[in-house]
């Protein structure tokens, strides 16, 4: 594509809970999805990842689809409770043998991996001791990614800590809506607390090992441009950059900056919520940068100051200008450059990737047997346009994933919303390259 350097990696990306299936396959050990997906209501139609997209014994089939597609790079998440059934202990060989096979099969066809080491499966028997809010869960952490460092380093280009650690803390422990479905606000920040932690010790552990990979290691953060509901409303704005601490600066100021944002510590412990954070804690995150950012980007937020709202204190508008996707999400392209551009001003100019983009939509159109999904394609056009023009005004942009490589398991909204470039039928699990495939594979092949 024009605009972008030689060597920008265009890839896909998936996560392992909601491709994989095979929950009981190969010694894996549950995790904090399979108990949360039985729990009435959680999930839409009761659905599970329990069969998901079978990639676990289709995965051959899927690299072949990826190089019919020309895709350069491949992002996958590593179910930590394959590897390691307990958390902890004696590694799984066939879960191993599992990822070594898909390591080899992309190596072989020339697709650069890049492996995410969690992406929200936390196992369960970790849970059942407290999980992501025990005191020893960052060292757990540290050591399953050690070892996967060891054991998948030769082939791994780059590597992502953690996926959306807003979402694990948050959407988990807060609003209840994601696994393992708590509703404890203090719970949630201590939870966020460790998840920084566990990233940096991760990156320690990555360093010691030789730092295995071409590429690095970096997290990928769902971040938004906050912009407020009345530009000039003074309590809007301050609601917006309230909710800007709340969402993205909790996450970025540790990962880039090696510390946290008073103003986010100062309103924690005004709620009675602030997590004890240890000067040990703080040499951890000071001491251990990502080399480089990824960006998981898909809507602004538009924000609006709201006393009535439970601690935040701001509610999200809608536009009623704006089109949505099949998720109820703003098309907002634009959203896309103005975090590039913020984070290369704010963040002293750092390596970024954009990890995942993407939209849902209803796929209800045919053009003879071709899923024509051309709403997507406006959605990737306009969304990878706007990331060229960041690179442009000097955003050190390095790749474009698109989320996602599948149709999939879409957590609490089950299998009824759709973001794959390729079509899976569930029922025989049959794929299909959709018009958006297509266009893709001709905008990489320019």
């Amino acid at each position: 594509m024009k605009g972008f350097p030689k060597g920008f990696a265009w890839g896909a990306a998936t996560a392992a809970y909601q491709v994989e299936g095979a929950v009981a396959d190969g010694g894996r050990g549950p995790s904090i999805w399979d108990p949360f997906c039985r729990i009435p209501g959680k999930t839409a139609n009761g659905e599970s990842g329990d069969v998901a997209c079978d990639h676990y014994h289709r995965f051959r089939e899927d690299v072949g689809l990826m190089r019919e597609m020309g895709l350069g790079a491949y992002r996958f998440s590593i179910a930590w409770p394959r590897v390691f059934p307990e958390g902890k202990g004696r590694a799984n060989e066939e879960g191993v043998a599992f990822y070594d096979a898909l390591l080899d099969e992309l190596t072989a066809a020339g697709i650069k991996p890049m492996a995410t080491l969690y992406h929200w499966d936390l196992p369960s028997a970790l849970q059942d001791e407290g999980g992501w809010a025990r005191p020893d869960i960052a060292d757990l952490f540290a050591d399953y990614a050690e070892f996967a460092y060891r054991a998948f380093g030769d082939r791994v280009y780059s590597w992502i800590t953690l996926n959306e650690p807003w979402v694990s803390a948050y959407a988990g422990h807060y609003a209840g809506r994601h696994a393992p479905g708590k509703a404890d606000f203090a719970l949630a920040v201590k939870v966020a607390h460790n998840l920084n932690l566990a990233h940096a010790k991760a990156i320690e552990r990555y360093r010691a090992a030789g730092s295995p990979g071409a590429g690095g290691i970096g997290a990928a953060l769902n971040l938004y441009p906050m912009h407020p509901a009345v530009p000039g409303s003074k309590a809007d704005v301050e609601a917006a950059a309230l909710a800007d601490g709340y969402h993205n600066r909790w996450f970025l100021d540790p990962m880039l900056k090696g510390n946290y944002p008073q103003d986010m510590i100062a309103f924690f412990r005004e709620r009675g919520a602030c997590p004890t954070i240890s000067s040990a804690d703080m040499d951890a995150i000071g001491a251990n940068r990502c080399d480089f950012l990824g960006i998981n980007y898909y809507f602004r937020k538009v924000i609006r100051a709201d006393a009535s709202a439970p601690i935040i204190g701001y509610t999200e508008v809608k536009p009623k200008s704006s089109a949505y996707t099949d998720m109820g999400w703003e098309i907002y392209p634009k959203g896309l450059y103005e975090l590039l551009m913020r984070v290369k001003g704010d963040y002293g100019d750092p390596r970024m990737v954009v990890t995942e983009n993407g939209a849902a939509f209803a796929d209800d159109r045919r053009e003879g047997e071709l899923i024509a999904d051309d709403d997507r394609i406006d959605f990737m056009r306009s969304h990878i346009a706007e990331a060229s023009r960041a690179i442009a005004d000097g955003a050190r942009l390095e790749g474009y994933y698109a989320w996602s490589l599948l149709d999939n398991f879409e957590w609490a909204f089950g299998y009824g919303k759709r973001f794959g470039l390729i079509g899976v039928d569930y029922a025989t699990q049959a794929r299909v390259l959709k018009k958006s495939a297509l266009w893709y594979r001709d905008a990489i092949a320019e």
